[in-house]
């Protein structure tokens, strides 16, 4: 809890007569110097002053409160109200999530910003809420990319039989299965032990997610696929949400579009401004063969839009194709 955080707190029960504020525990697995992690505490602060000091907030970084699916669940059952989650979690509860993460869907991460800012990020909050959760927005994680302990994979062929971690995301599963490699998902926080180990030979992230988790010190040939993007579903348990007032909520939603703002600049300019960085620390670059990578995952675009049609056409149609 921030300094200014505290005065406010302070102040607040000061002027209330001593009257107890109301703690609410913002949970996310990022670590110091991620943009989820600096936006976090952004937002405790948004929210903390925008209440009046009527709520406060408990920010538990570096998955202290159990891996991406285990916040989901916590939220759901009301023990954690709010937290910064990742697209491939969510999408085990809510699947359409996964539909953000269509190959090469995105090219741009500000056209996946505008596109969740709108109509599509409605629908997808229509269906998280059926599942007991509230979307607050979405912040950014990034165009992935793929990073190997000891090659780059600039074709398809040369990432076949590649035993490489994945979020738990079934989109990201069928990619690289489409791709001829052996995925397997496994928490984030787990990553650096098993490939440390050996039981991957690599990785897919954002450069950000790589760099400050120091997986490019393992893993330091990094392929440019640019193969999907990822958001960072901001998500409330739908109890808690539904228990506020109007202007709570408002202050809510205030809170994760402004802290939003920051993280995505962050992010954005983590994408353009890592690269000499990693590569002075060792680090390997390679462009990657988009045209081919993205004929060798059209099947995964006909799975989907057998089981999602309209879904998977809004989209497309958001984004021009």
């Amino acid at each position: 809890m921030g300094h200014k955080l505290l005065a406010l707190l302070a102040t607040t029960v000061i002027a209330s007569g001593g009257a107890q504020a109301q703690e609410i525990i913002f949970a996310h697995g990022e670590n110091p110097g991620n943009p989820r992690y600096v936006a976090a505490e952004e937002w405790a602060e948004l929210f903390t002053a925008c209440t009046g000091g009527e709520q406060t907030v408990n920010v538990a970084p570096s998955a202290t409160m159990g891996d991406d699916v285990e916040m989901l669940t916590s939220v759901a059952a009301g023990v954690i109200q709010v937290t910064a989650n990742s697209q491939g979690a969510m999408s085990q509860i809510v699947p359409e999530i996964g539909l953000i993460g269509l190959p090469f869907l995105f090219e741009e991460q500000t056209t996946a910003w505008e596109v969740l800012d709108g109509e599509i990020g409605d629908m997808l909050d229509e269906h998280a809420q059926q599942a007991g959760l509230k979307i607050l927005g979405f912040w950014d994680n990034g165009i992935r990319h793929v990073s190997h302990v000891s090659k780059a994979v600039p074709s398809p062929s040369d990432i076949s039989g590649m035993k490489i971690r994945t979020p738990p995301d079934q989109m990201t599963i069928d990619i690289f299965q489409a791709l001829g490699a052996s995925p397997a998902p496994l928490a984030f926080s787990e990553l650096p032990t098993a490939l440390q180990s050996g039981v991957f030979d690599g990785q897919e992230n954002p450069l950000i997610n790589i760099y400050t988790s120091k997986i490019h010190e393992i893993t330091p040939f990094i392929t440019l696929t640019g193969h999907k993007y990822e958001s960072t579903p901001v998500v409330a348990g739908l109890a808690w949400w539904s228990g506020l007032d109007e202007e709570t909520q408002n202050c809510a939603l205030e809170a994760t579009a402004e802290a939003g703002k920051l993280q995505r600049e962050m992010s954005l300019e983590a994408n353009d401004s890592l690269r000499p960085t990693m590569e002075a620390e060792g680090v390997t670059f390679t462009a990657a063969d988009h045209q081919a990578y993205v004929e060798a995952t059209a099947s995964v675009y006909e799975k989907y839009s057998a089981e999602y049609p309209e879904l998977v056409e809004a989209l497309q149609s958001a984004v021009g194709q």
